[in-house]
């Protein structure tokens, strides 16, 4: 269980000088207890099934589908501010919204469906974890995934001395992405026609499939749902005008954070653009096959800078997961297990997938088709609660809001059926 508190009290006490206007900080020290959330479900949008999209795009586009990305992090900042907006107005996470809105059965059920998704999720960024110790040390990946297991534990552990440590490790292993990124970028030297991929456009019918994936795996459902875990008690306040400051406060949490997404998000595809799609190497379809080509081509640096980006990918975003799975348990059914024995379960079909030895690659890949179920089942209630007045008090979104979230929710859901059919068939 999270035993820790999600924020601590010298974090409490000082966001509440700030809000109530009694604080002598001035710039970052500022705004610096708002900060966090979005950071953590940041990793949500830069976890190693963007790796394989995102080079599989760079690499056979070049930089055409730039844009796409950009629409993407657009729509996963909406998404998670409203999020956010949730858990600060009714002091309540999604899931215990749903709890006690909906009947004993439909919350039973949409336990279950989000426990499937969260284990489908963890399995990706578990195995992108192991692959990221493979390739770096160039162990067998059933001991590549031992090390990583133990990573994500020492993580876990962190839990025990509140949330804002785990908070912290976090942010750092995201800025760990963002730094090899930015050196990969130096080393890949793009040319002035990446500008030219933020212009919308397609290359044939194979780009809008790529595109379709890239969109269609913006929105992950277990981060809907831990965002508004991770707002509902950070700061409590009753008072409506804090709780609008205190929105505003997150929303710049989520645009800072989410900037960052998008920009590593980026930098991966114009980097395979650079370095693959320039040399004539387009078939780079899988991330082992990615990293072998960059060492030739760019160097043992450039291969370095992307296992670890990988590594430090697959270890927060697993932590994430598993946060995510005890919270989502903690607002459905109202009760939860401790993290090391949801850990301990959920290891269970990695190492089977590793045992089996099936394509790591693959098994992204089929566990996206998994997370189009369930992205539905997170969005829709998440756009009728934010737009109940009852709920939300001076908070409810607008009409302009409302229409925006259910024409960006029909979008997903359709990217998403049609990425299901496509999988299928």
């Amino acid at each position: 269980m999270l035993s820790g508190p999600l924020s601590d009290q010298t974090t409490q006490a000082e966001a509440l000088k700030v809000l109530e206007h009694r604080s002598k900080k001035r710039g970052l020290a500022r705004v610096l207890p708002f900060m966090g959330p979005a950071f953590v479900v940041s990793v949500a949008y830069m976890d190693p099934g963007n790796f394989a999209t995102n080079i599989q795009a760079g690499a056979q586009f070049g930089y055409q589908l730039i844009w796409v990305v950009v629409a993407s992090s657009l729509i996963a900042i909406f998404i998670q501010s409203l999020s956010a907006r949730l858990g600060i107005a009714t002091g309540q996470s999604l899931p215990q919204v749903v709890r006690q809105e909906f009947r004993p059965w439909v919350r039973y059920f949409y336990w279950v469906q989000a426990e499937l998704a969260a284990m489908a999720t963890d399995l990706a960024e578990f195995i992108g974890a192991a692959l990221g110790f493979h390739l770096l040390l160039g162990l067998p990946l059933f001991w590549s995934a031992v090390l990583a297991a133990l990573a994500t534990f020492l993580l876990l552990a962190l839990e025990r001395f509140g949330f804002r440590p785990l908070e912290a490790a976090i942010t750092v292993l995201v800025g760990v992405i963002a730094m090899a990124y930015v050196l990969e970028l130096f080393i890949a030297h793009p040319d002035v026609g990446l500008f030219k991929g933020f212009v919308p456009g397609f290359a044939g019918s194979e780009s809008v499939l790529l595109a379709v994936g890239i969109l269609g795996a913006t929105v992950m459902p277990h981060v809907i749902y831990l965002h508004s875990a991770l707002t509902e008690q950070r700061i409590p306040l009753q008072d409506p005008a804090l709780k609008r400051r205190l929105l505003y406060f997150s929303n710049l949490d989520v645009g800072v954070a989410l900037s960052i997404a998008s920009f590593v998000n980026i930098a991966m595809l114009v980097a395979a653009a650079a370095t693959f799609h320039r040399t004539g190497q387009s078939e780079v379809a899988d991330i082992t096959t990615a990293y072998q080509t960059l060492s030739p081509l760019l160097g043992p640096l450039a291969a370095g800078a992307f296992a670890v980006a990988l590594l430090a990918s697959g270890l927060s975003s697993t932590t994430v997961g598993t946060m995510a799975g005890q919270l989502v348990m903690q607002g459905f059914v109202g009760f939860g297990i401790p993290l090391w024995l949801r850990r301990l379960v959920t290891l269970g079909p990695s190492f089977g997938v590793i045992l089996l030895g099936l394509d790591p690659t693959r098994v992204l890949v089929l566990s996206q088709v998994v997370l189009s179920f369930a992205i539905p089942f997170a969005l829709v209630p998440l756009l009728l609660f934010t737009a109940n007045r009852r709920l939300m008090g001076e908070l409810v979104i607008g009409r302009t809001l409302m229409v925006v979230g259910w024409i960006v929710a029909g979008v997903i859901v359709w990217l998403n059926l049609y990425l299901l059919v496509r999988s299928l068939t």
